[in-house]
């Protein structure tokens, strides 16, 4: 079995209903470690952009540059060797988070 490393930046107050959706749709595959679940990190930052003329912003305004305090939010994603479950993981977190555009990071984990 695959382990991946997700890890994504949401606005604080978003970072909750986030992680209980993503939990709730992948109980056996997200944020499990041994016999724990629902397991994850959170750092808290602050995140910049600027919206392009073209953006849909929820925060922010078109043209201005924008700081956000944010989480930086880190879950194990078990997949079986196809990534099937980690590519359906990144979809549902596209649907449940509120920017327009996720940013979001995606590493291979080893087995040592």
């Amino acid at each position: 079995m695959a382990r991946f490393k997700l890890v994504f930046f949401s606005p604080v107050k978003s970072t909750p209903a986030i992680l209980s959706h993503l939990f709730a749709k992948y109980p056996q595959n997200l944020g499990r470690i041994g016999e724990y679940e629902q397991c994850a990190f959170m750092a808290p930052g602050t995140g910049q952009f600027r919206p392009s003329a073209n953006a849909n912003p929820v925060i922010g305004t078109k043209g201005q540059l924008e700081y956000v305090e944010e989480h930086r939010v880190e879950v194990v994603v078990h997949d079986e060797e196809n990534n099937e479950q980690i590519r359906s993981v990144i979809a549902e977190l596209k649907k449940a988070h509120p920017y327009e555009e996720v940013a979001y990071d995606v590493y291979r984990l080893e087995e040592f």
